[in-house]
């Protein structure tokens, strides 16, 4: 014999009215994330939403699939830094990368043993007897296939703003800081050297120098500066200067190409944003002049 009251129903009570089940049956709603993004799409056709607004939820629902590893910058772009090196040496890295945070190796580049602030750094000015050890925050890690909805979650519980990348043998995969992840998101973050796509990608500067967007066509700087600078196996310019280089370009770095004087100004991400770039012979006439 049941105990429930003969008055009471076994059935949930179905509360949404005629017009809304009959609604929700000539408009079912979206089965996958496919279906959600092109409902998105719907809204800002119908004026419901905003393209930002559309573009962010986009984002949010995709980053759902991705994971450290799809985001994270790589080890060989990693800009770390010796336990051991002097003062001056590590000043000058950050001077030259204009990072905040930096991983700390001791012995070899696997062996990461904490993170540097690079406002930590300033005590040293003021107490050179510290040691630097005592200045370093712990490092997180992470491995590869770390979920970046789990992985916003942490960096805002504890306030890390970089964690280590790890593969599944334990070694260093690269880096990922909150950054990466809130770029899935908004899209890229603007720093003082973005500027707007449409403005262009080559500006004149007061000095008679310009400031060339790494991301530009080669062919473009080739039109611009009169120069032949070869377009086979390369895209953009930055591409074709790390190539000539052989390594990941850093702020300062200087190369000249077809008669061009190409000095990094600014990278993010491994890949260099902006160059300042200058004929060779009035980059050369500009060193030689008397001060």
């Amino acid at each position: 014999m049941s105990d429930a009251p003969p008055s009471r129903s076994f059935k949930t009570e179905d509360k949404r009215g005629f017009l809304q089940k009959l609604a929700e049956m000539l408009h079912p709603g979206p089965d996958s994330k496919d279906e959600l993004i092109e409902t998105l799409v719907e809204a800002q056709e119908n004026d419901v939403i905003g393209a930002q607004s559309r573009e962010m939820l986009e984002g949010v629902i995709r980053m759902a699939d991705m994971t450290a590893g799809d985001v994270m910058v790589a080890a060989p772009r990693m800009d770390i830094i010796n336990i051991d090196s002097p003062y001056e040496d590590l000043l000058h890295v950050i001077i030259d990368t204009a990072h905040s945070r930096f991983p700390v190796y001791e012995d070899q580049k696997e062996n990461i043993i904490g993170i540097l602030l690079a406002k930590d750094l300033l005590k040293l000015q003021r107490a050179p007897e510290l040691n630097i050890r005592a200045l370093l925050r712990s490092a997180v890690f992470v491995p590869e296939s770390k979920g970046l909805n789990n992985l916003l979650r942490e960096f805002r519980g504890n306030r890390n703003h970089l964690a280590i990348v790890i593969d599944e043998f334990g070694r260093v995969a690269g880096l990922i800081t909150i950054e990466d992840v809130l770029e899935q998101i908004v899209g890229e973050i603007e720093d003082e050297f973005d500027v707007a796509e449409d403005d262009g990608d080559i500006f004149g500067l007061g000095d008679h120098t310009y400031r060339v967007s790494g991301d530009t066509a080669i062919e473009r700087v080739n039109e611009a500066f009169g120069v032949s600078l070869p377009e086979s196996d390369f895209e953009t310019i930055g591409g074709l200067v790390a190539h000539e280089m052989g390594h990941v370009p850093k702020r300062g770095e200087i190369v000249a190409l077809s008669g061009l004087q190409f000095i990094v100004l600014h990278t993010k991400g491994g890949a260099v944003r902006w160059f300042k770039v200058s004929p060779v012979i009035a980059a050369a006439a500009s060193a030689d002049a008397p001060a």
